[in-house]
């Protein structure tokens, strides 16, 4: 089912053979890939750009802005653009992929930098709260209009709350961008679901990166209200099983569509599709429509209604 206003995916690193972290897109494959979303009912996406070194991330960010600007149908498909790195926690498990050597705590200056190479099309950008001294990054975001999520984080409850009130509101990919063991009680999923009248959620729906009970209890908890889907797809999503890769880094997608670091020790974004989401959370939770419907468009649309120039 295609809902009338389209999906909107709020963190697409790349899609049917197209990585938008690399230097080298052009109008041609943007476009291909636009087509192919726009025919799955994806109405926009965030294009976002991961952890590198700060030059590489602005030359990706410069190299999407400029292809935007090349063709109106970009455009319209591509909402915006959103940060993912490099302030991240550099430890095993809550770093996910994203190169560790690149991994640091939050400057302002390198933040606009970033936001200046992207053209003004940042969105929402996420950090660790603990990386961010005095939130200063967090609270120059908020100020600035762009939305700030955690992620890739093990922030205290003190450092989570301590980063809402400088304007902290959304929680990407919770239940992943975190160790496979984690403490019973106290770790970073509960401690961001305990303030779930403060955040926004996104969540990835494909089965792997959290399994379908889980993302049930996950759902209840924070309510429908303030959760949307994501896919986190990279380049191989929508192809089908083999090698592929997001910038620098090297992955399989297997015959489960789960896309694998090669040595398998770590999942690298998502092989998912808009569509796929919205089957699964009708037949592995029984969802409705309208559900699906306020997850995968009207949610997204909404956190960032603020932000998108439409």
């Amino acid at each position: 089912m295609h809902y009338a206003s389209g999906y909107v995916d709020l963190q697409v690193n790349g899609y049917a053979d197209v990585d938008f972290n690399r230097d080298d897109l052009t109008t041609e494959n943007v476009l291909n890939v636009c087509d192919r979303l726009r025919s799955e009912g994806v109405a926009g996406i965030l294009a976002t750009v991961i952890t590198a070194d700060v030059d590489s991330m602005c030359r990706r960010l410069a190299c999407i802005r400029r292809v935007r600007e090349s063709d109106q149908a970009i455009a319209d498909m591509i909402w915006g653009i959103h940060i993912e790195g490099p302030f991240l926690r550099g430890e095993v498990g809550y770093i996910g992929a994203h190169p560790v050597e690149f991994a640091r705590e939050a400057d302002i200056d390198i933040m606009k930098r970033l936001i200046e190479a992207s053209g003004g099309l940042t969105r929402l950008v996420t950090l660790a709260p603990e990386q961010d001294s005095g939130n200063r990054v967090t609270s120059y975001l908020a100020k600035a209009g762009i939305r700030v999520a955690a992620g890739h984080c093990n922030s205290t409850l003190d450092e989570l709350r301590s980063a809402i009130d400088a304007g902290l509101s959304v929680f990407t990919h919770l239940g992943n961008g975190c160790p496979r063991q984690l403490p019973r009680h106290d770790n970073i999923i509960q401690r961001a679901l305990s303030l779930a009248d403060h955040l926004h959620f996104g969540f990835i729906a494909d089965g792997v990166h959290v399994p379908f009970f889980a993302l049930g209890n996950y759902l209840k908890c924070c309510g429908i209200d303030r959760a949307f889907v994501v896919t986190d797809a990279i380049c191989g999503a929508g192809l089908g099983p083999g090698e592929y890769s997001i910038g620098s880094r090297r992955l399989v997608i297997d015959n489960n569509l789960a896309t694998w670091s090669t040595d398998h020790s770590h999942l690298i974004g998502s092989a998912g599709t808009m569509q796929r989401s919205a089957e699964n959370l009708r037949t592995a939770l029984a969802l409705e429509d309208e559900d699906i419907r306020r997850l995968l468009s009207e949610n997204p649309r909404k956190l960032m209604d603020s932000s998108f120039p439409r």
